[in-house]
């Protein structure tokens, strides 16, 4: 009953790029120049795109980053290696986010809002979120004291800070700590593909392929890429970055990010979310996804156009209790639409089948470990544990990466107590030591399958709800409630590209302080040029109020005025998408089928049909027309660089178009 054994697919997906032999150390002075490069340079762009147009530079940071050093290596007569050049490329990307002074920014203006004082929660937020609208530390618009008293933080804003940071290292050691022990699992055991590891570190071999001058069909793939990001780019993107800082609202000739037809076609498909993406992206991604994992996302998005309207109309009956999509309004939008029916049927659904893939996982582990057992080897590897990784990849014991977890998690659990001492203490043992490991191996296991996922949502609220606790300041605790998946996913491409594990300790250990440093100066820099939210920041302005609403809805669901949750909760769905999930697996399992169907459907169930269509698109252009002309790997390897180039091409676009902005926009701001 193992997937691998019914999918051959999957094994193609770990051979796209061959297993180092060996492994080096990327951290070193090129890193930590280009850590402070980002923190600088790309940061403050990326927080200023976030309040304008609502996106992050994300990967525009990195292989813009990486270039540039790129760039100087090669007139300097110096050669980055593939472990430098990622290294440096995993910091950017750690680096180039909106930082952790974000939080505290919209907390200011979600103490302040409309929303917060209309559901009367504004007075109730505890002073470690954030102090109250009439303190100093907001009403200056301040969270440092510019005074040469001190150069430390405001008074008011103390409290808070002490909580974010003290939160910043106890996460930095959870995902640590899980993620390395779900990679060693999920990648060394399990040998699952993660189709999407092999973009980073296809790029990452074709940008140190150009540093020593020996390019092949990786470099040329990665420049095609690379312009088609530029041009797309430039007119998704660069327009409307430019346009919102010289005009009152920016000019987007391509809707972002979809085009939302739901409204339209109400009519005839009533309770049904319809639209169609617009970042060309998705085709790209189409082209590297396995192809059966598409369908089922496409067989999903599929079946809702036809169950939708019938379960809005008429309904359906299950054992326990019809179902009915009651929610739903004529003249709702996509995201509404989509909210509305998760309430009615989704959420139940979504929660059993992810039951479904957890205890499919938990069989294909214990089933291939005592098979490895058996045979003395695991997948053509012989050692004498199951979890024996390759030698010299740096790895340290797993029981260091579960006692960082457990350290970590123990730490939450008494911060929670200290913040919200009447709050039960066994609801955050539980999340951390329970719903954490749980949910983050669903995580990497559907990431390592089909790329992606989106998770189970809505279990923090469930257990609120259930814990019976009535406040406001349970909604802000560090409640110890992750999915470390993503991380499994992160170690794949660190030894794809023969990195040590030791390079990424190094790296994290660097990225911490500058990160501070940087947010903190960059958010006070733009929150001084002018309230945020306010016109200088469109998205920012036309998005947090709503943001607000759904916040101080959950906030005040503990006082007894929603019920919001308990009405989604189903438990006859839930059990009918456990059977669903069990049975679909195992008919296609015992037939010889792709079983990756089930993980497409699994992921259908919590995305727009919107990115399905442009997925499927180019997952039919790659199966029916590449995969004719190119053989099948090589394509696959093709198509890897080419979803890195475009991400490439597309980032260049947005860092250009948000320098130009932020120039304007400090120049306009001043009196002169």
């Amino acid at each position: 009953m193992d997937v691998l054994r019914t999918d051959p697919e999957l094994e193609m997906y770990r051979t796209l790029i061959e297993q180092p032999e060996v492994y080096e150390d990327g951290f070193n002075v090129k890193a930590i120049i280009g850590a402070i490069f980002v923190g600088f340079v790309m940061m403050p762009g990326s927080i200023y795109l976030s309040l304008v147009v609502g996106d992050e530079l994300g990967p525009a940071a990195q292989w813009t980053t990486i270039i540039l050093f790129n760039e100087i290596a090669r007139r300097s007569f110096v050669q980055m290696s593939k472990q430098e050049i990622y290294v440096l490329f995993y910091i950017a990307g750690g680096m180039s986010s909106v930082g952790m002074f974000a939080g505290p920014i919209y907390n200011q203006y979600l103490v302040q809002s409309e929303a917060a004082r209309g559901f009367g929660v504004a007075s109730m937020l505890p002073q470690w979120v954030t102090p109250q609208p009439n303190a100093a530390g907001i009403q200056e618009r301040a969270l440092l004291a510019w005074s040469p008293r001190t150069l430390f933080f405001h008074p008011d804003w103390f409290y808070a800070m002490w909580v974010m940071m003290v939160g910043q290292v106890l996460w930095r050691m959870n995902w640590f700590g899980a993620g390395y022990a779900l990679f060693r699992i999920t990648s060394d055991v399990e040998r699952l593909p993660f189709p999407f590891a092999p973009i980073t570190a296809q790029g990452t071999m074709a940008l140190a392929e150009a540093s020593s001058k020996t390019e092949t069909w990786r470099w040329r793939t990665f420049s095609v890429g690379a312009m088609i990001g530029l041009v797309y780019g430039f007119f998704y993107i660069g327009i409307p970055a430019i346009t919102g800082s010289m005009m009152q609202k920016p000019l987007r000739l391509i809707p972002i990010p979809f085009v939302d037809l739901s409204r339209t076609t109400e009519s005839f498909l009533p309770a049904t979310p319809t639209g169609i993406g617009t970042d060309i992206g998705g085709i790209i991604g189409g082209f590297v996804v396995p192809f059966w994992a598409v369908i089922g996302e496409a067989i999903m998005a599929a079946v809702t156009l036809v169950l939708n309207p019938l379960l809005y109309n008429r309904g359906l009956w299950l054992p326990g209790g019809g179902v009915r999509l009651t929610t739903w309004r004529p003249g709702f939008d996509t995201i509404q639409t989509m909210f509305a029916n998760r309430v009615d049927l989704y959420l139940s659904v979504g929660i059993g089948v992810s039951f479904a893939v957890a205890i499919v996982g938990i069989h294909s582990i214990v089933a291939g470990l005592r098979r490895a057992r058996r045979e003395r080897t695991l997948l053509r590897r012989e050692g004498p544990s199951t979890f024996a990784p390759p030698p010299g990849r740096g790895d340290f014991p797993l029981w260091i990466a579960i006692g960082l977890f457990v350290a970590s998690t123990l730490g939450y659990v008494f911060l929670c107590r200290h913040l919200v001492p009447h709050f039960p203490i066994w609801w955050a043992f539980l999340f951390g030591f329970v719903v954490t490991p749980f949910q983050s191996y669903i995580d990497a296991r559907m990431i390592g399958l089909t790329g992606q996922w989106a998770g189970i949502p809505m279990v923090r609220e469930a257990a609120i709800f259930a814990s019976g606790y009535k406040g406001v300041d349970i909604w802000f605790a560090p409640i110890p409630q992750f999915a470390h998946g993503a991380v499994a996913q992160g170690f794949r491409v660190l030894e794809l590209t023969g990195n040590k594990v030791t390079s990424l300790i190094k790296a994290e250990l660097l990225m911490l302080p500058i990160v501070t440093i940087c947010s903190l100066i960059f958010w006070q820099f733009l929150w001084r040029l002018g309230p945020v939210p306010s016109a200088n920041y469109p998205y920012a302005q036309k998005m947090w109020p709503l943001s607000a609403l759904q916040t101080s809805l959950w906030v005040s669901s503990t006082s007894g005025r929603s019920r919001l949750f308990w009405e989604a909760i189903k438990y006859n769905v839930i059990i009918g998408g456990l059977g669903f999930g069990l049975m679909t697996y195992y008919v296609l399992n015992a037939f010889r089928l792709p079983v990756l169907l089930i993980y497409g459907i699994v992921r259908g169930l919590g995305i727009l049909p919107h990115w399905t269509i442009l997925t499927l698109i180019g997952a039919l252009i790659s199966r029916y027309y590449f995969e004719k002309r190119f053989p099948r790997k090589r394509w696959k390897q093709y198509a890897t660089v080419l979803s890195a180039g475009y991400a490439c091409g597309k980032g260049l676009v947005g860092m250009g178009s948000v320098a130009i902005a932020m120039i304007q926009e400090s120049v306009s701001a001043k009196p002169f």
